[in-house]
């Protein structure tokens, strides 16, 4: 101060006080421009009051919808749906690049009220930290342990596909909606793990289960269940919230039943099945007095439920775009047919086929690609502060990962809308990976059962494929089938009859 006060009462000392005090405030104007710099968030459309950018959307075709604001905003974005702020990731680098290389930070779940309502943090797919890991990591566990990725698991999936071909060939052409006997078969495959059998395809309480599985599926991704999940005090309103709640309750009361039966027959010596494990751990706890671990009734069920949902509702799903598509372009198709012929014969397709099978392989693979059944991924949320490729993203963001945007990412794929199984293969023919094939997300929370998942989607197609052509029913060409999704948290093909023609 007494330094000031001489500078002040000194004429001559004026223009140096003046900069001082300027460098001063060029100093702080820095530090505020770095702060800032630290701070910046995404960018986005500006939001309404409680509508956020709703009536910038189509709630129809939200994935769509956000690939067409990236076009505008870039790669990372905000958008408020509703009153709720969430981040979208859009583009293969840039999702890559926060599940993966950030995969920590965006590796949380984000829960909406449905979820919530539901699950409680119980489980798998909707659960968060101790949780989450360690119902996870039994999970992958256990599914390796009953086949996935091995001989076992193979056999298991022939063994159903040699079921379903037995269904087909009883229509004897006759034209029938695909939705159910594949799903049964996608079901099944999981529930030989998760039960340790399977079930017949007119089991009733089977069918209910499967039934009831895909309507919540369905719809839960529907306009009014995402309108409740932004504004919950809508839920009286809406019908399919409590049709998802009686759905799951109903199905939760049925694991239960038959986990009591294989209660009554345990032995602690030979796990036969998920369930079997996840006992024996439990009572494993009970021994130690560990009364609040986490292998609870709650976590049984929970962990059940997701296994037996995704396992069921995705594979059918792909295998169900697959002959779709099959029919939709015939001479795609037929060289899928000249290829098996030529490699297996008459013969059972095997896992180790698939090396051999480059173009079936592609076909395979854009069969994914192309159905993106999966469009927003499952919701993420960041686990702490982060700072992403210029942006600052806060703790607790709800993140979409868009894996539409990057299926159809126009820098990685040559004809990113078109069904085009040579994305899959070089100039020779060969089958190769590409790195923005990502239908089964990535990162830690990418699907568990991935490998179970294409290794089912292989077996069944090339045995359905080998016995069967496929083709759309009497008096429709191939250009009438609709190739429109059906919109739902997983997307579906439109309704659609298929005829399965005997191959000679």
């Amino acid at each position: 101060m007494a330094v000031l006060e001489g500078l002040t009462q000194s004429p001559s000392a004026f223009p140096l006080l003046i900069a001082v005090l300027l460098l001063v405030l060029a100093c702080l104007h820095l530090t505020g421009v770095k702060q800032t710099q630290k701070r910046k968030t995404p960018p986005g459309p500006k939001p309404l009051p409680l509508l956020g950018n709703l009536l910038l959307l189509n709630l129809k075709e939200l994935d769509c919808s956000l690939c067409e604001l990236s076009k505008k905003y870039g790669s990372i974005f905000t958008i408020y749906l509703g009153p709720k702020k969430m981040v979208v990731l859009a583009g293969y680098k840039t999702v890559k690049e926060a599940l993966v290389n950030h995969a920590e930070e965006f590796g949380d779940r984000e829960t909406s009220p449905l979820s919530r309502s539901i699950s409680n943090n119980h489980g798998i797919i909707f659960s968060n930290g101790e949780n989450w890991r360690e119902m996870r990591r039994f999970a992958l566990t256990n599914l390796r342990n009953f086949g996935m990725g091995k001989k076992m698991g193979e056999e298991k999936i022939i063994e159903e596909a040699q079921h379903l071909i037995r269904v087909l060939e009883n229509l004897k052409g006759a034209q029938f909606d695909t939705t159910q006997p594949l799903n049964y078969a996608a079901s099944n495959v999981i529930s030989a793990i998760v039960y340790g059998s399977r079930f017949e395809h007119d089991d009733a309480r089977f069918k209910a289960m499967v039934n009831r599985e895909n309507e919540a599926i369905w719809l839960s991704g529907t306009a009014s269940v995402r309108l409740y999940n932004m504004f919950p005090w809508l839920k009286p309103l809406i019908r399919n919230v409590a049709v998802i709640q009686k759905s799951t309750t109903a199905n939760l009361e049925e694991i239960q039943s038959y986990t009591n039966n294989l209660r009554k027959t345990l032995n602690t010596q030979d796990s036969r099945c998920f369930i079997d494990s996840f006992l024996i751990n439990q009572q494993g706890e009970k021994k130690l007095e560990q009364n609040a671990g986490l292998f609870h009734e709650e976590n049984l069920l929970y962990c059940v439920e997701d296994l037996f949902a995704a396992g069921t509702d995705t594979s059918g799903t792909t295998m169900r775009w697959g002959l779709l598509l099959m029919a939709k372009y015939p001479h795609i198709q037929e060289r899928v047919h000249e290829e098996i012929d030529r490699v297996v014969g008459g013969r059972q397709p095997v896992v180790e086929d698939r090396k051999s099978l480059p173009y079936t392989d592609a076909v395979i693979h854009e069969i994914q690609r192309i159905g993106n059944i999966v469009p927003l991924n499952l919701c993420h949320k960041t686990s702490s502060d982060v700072h992403f490729q210029g942006f600052f993203i806060e703790k607790g963001t709800p993140v979409i990962p868009l894996l539409t945007s990057v299926l159809r990412d126009e820098s990685e794929w040559t004809k990113p809308y078109t069904f085009h199984p040579e994305h899959f293969l070089d100039d020779q023919g060969r089958f190769v990976k590409r790195d923005a094939f990502l239908p089964f997300s990535a990162g830690r929370r990418a699907c568990p059962g991935e490998s179970l998942a294409r290794m089912e989607v292989f077996l069944f197609l090339t045995s359905l494929l080998q016995r069967f052509r496929f083709t759309a029913p009497p008096g429709v060409s191939e250009d009438e089938l609709d190739l429109t999704p059906v919109l739902g948290a997983t997307l579906n093909p439109s309704p659609h009859m298929l005829c399965a023609l005997g191959r000679s």
